[in-house]
């Protein structure tokens, strides 16, 4: 497995384009991408779980029940959520580039993120979609990835190779999530190609699992967002043997798949609104699977926790505090806890009690940019990995007047 260049176009048979249709006036940026395969995919996808959920999540939904999918399209800007006409306009987007690529409407996933609660005028999403198609490229993967941003700061892009079934294997992935970052699957959108052959029942599989320990790890504000999407397509002109089977071949992909859905996550949780810290938590020793992903996710989600990782203050009290009450079952008296970066390591608690340390050193670990907080919660066999950021005075100032 390696990493390589290329984004959503990196694997055969896949373009893509971004460009500026005007669906906010007065906004400069691209606000509609496209991702196209020469053909259609197994194709699976996970939604938020947030009970309003955006027009955009309920078609894509309906489209995706037979697991094929062709093509991608997706607006930034206007969220298409709680909006009238909502479902009528996502499809009506649907038909519109369907008929443009001569493919059917139920082959295409479309997708919203923006302000919650605005109509999404049709007119420049519908004038726009001869530009986004004469735009498309084997390099397109760039513009899409700018395409979807929000109050993002920078693109989320990794593609990667890795061998399955005989063949060379590519698979790429580009993202947008910065504010409502809470996923149990955030205003998260997650587009992710692949040219290897599998069917849509594993490709559905290998989605659903690794989600768990990705995607629903990750916290950036506690909210969670009404149009949260990952979607996955897999068009097989890697010419590999097709995985059907839960074999070797399925493992090699399914490793794959988690290593590139890490990267998307930490990309995520280190653009934060307002964040100027990745904050990676590893919990270990616990008794179960579901322990441990409790423990590490209320660490990340603590807002005590994430402000003093912000100044830098090497209060350990607060992770103790988050774990206590994240419903994890766990012995105070034997977790400790150790933060580490780039500038070392530090135990700042051993058996749930205070050790001595130096807050000057203490400083210095937690002045990085990137900061792990590793905990041992007992003896147990299980651990789980949960990825954030710091809370910072911008985080209010962005979302203050998000809408105006």
């Amino acid at each position: 497995m390696k990493y390589i260049d290329g984004g959503v176009c990196a694997a055969k048979g896949f373009s893509a384009s971004g460009i500026r249709c005007g669906i906010r006036p007065g906004k400069t940026k691209e606000d509609l991408s496209l991702i196209l395969s020469t053909k259609p995919c197994s194709a699976a996808a996970v939604y938020t779980q947030n009970k309003v959920c955006g027009a955009p999540v309920k078609v894509t939904r309906a489209h995706l029940e037979n697991g094929i999918a062709q093509a991608v399209i997706c607006n930034s800007g206007i969220a298409n959520t709680c909006a009238e006409n909502g479902e009528e306009t996502a499809e009506k987007t649907c038909g519109y580039l369907a008929d443009a690529l001569g493919i059917k409407p139920t082959d295409v996933i479309v997708a919203s993120t923006g302000v919650i609660g605005q109509p999404l005028p049709l007119e420049p999403v519908k004038a726009g979609i001869p530009a986004l198609i004469s735009a498309l490229s084997e390099n397109g993967s760039d513009a899409a990835a700018r395409g979807i941003m929000t109050t993002d700061t920078v693109k989320k892009e990794f593609a990667l190779e890795f061998s399955a079934g005989g063949s060379a294997c590519r698979m790429g992935g580009i993202a947008k999530g910065s504010g409502m970052i809470h996923p149990n699957m955030a205003t998260m959108l997650v587009f992710i190609t692949t040219d290897a052959a599998i069917s849509p029942a594993l490709l559905k599989k290998a989605l659903s699992e690794n989600v768990k320990d990705t995607f629903n790890m990750i916290s950036v504000d506690g909210d969670t967002s009404t149009n949260d999407m990952v979607a996955l397509l897999a068009n097989g002109e890697a010419k590999n043997r097709e995985i059907v089977y839960e074999d070797e071949d399925y493992k090699a992909f399914k490793d794959a798949l988690f290593e590139l859905m890490k990267e998307l996550c930490r990309g995520i949780a280190a653009d934060g609104e307002g964040a100027t810290k990745l904050l990676e938590c590893a919990v270990s020793g616990a008794a179960t699977d579901k322990d441990a992903r409790l423990a590490a996710k209320s660490v990340v989600c603590s807002s005590l926790l994430k402000a003093a990782m912000f100044g830098a203050d090497a209060n350990w009290g607060r992770i103790l505090c988050a774990i206590g009450y994240s419903g994890a079952d766990f012995d105070p008296d034997k977790t400790d806890v150790s933060f580490e970066s780039a500038a070392g390591r530090l135990c700042v608690c051993k058996g749930g009690r205070n050790v001595a340390f130096s807050e000057e050193d203490a400083k210095k670990i937690l002045s990085e940019k990137e900061i792990k907080i590793i905990v041992s919660i007992g003896g147990g066999a299980f651990s789980a990995t949960a990825w954030g950021c710091d809370l910072t005075y911008d985080y209010v100032k962005i979302n203050g007047d998000y809408r105006t």
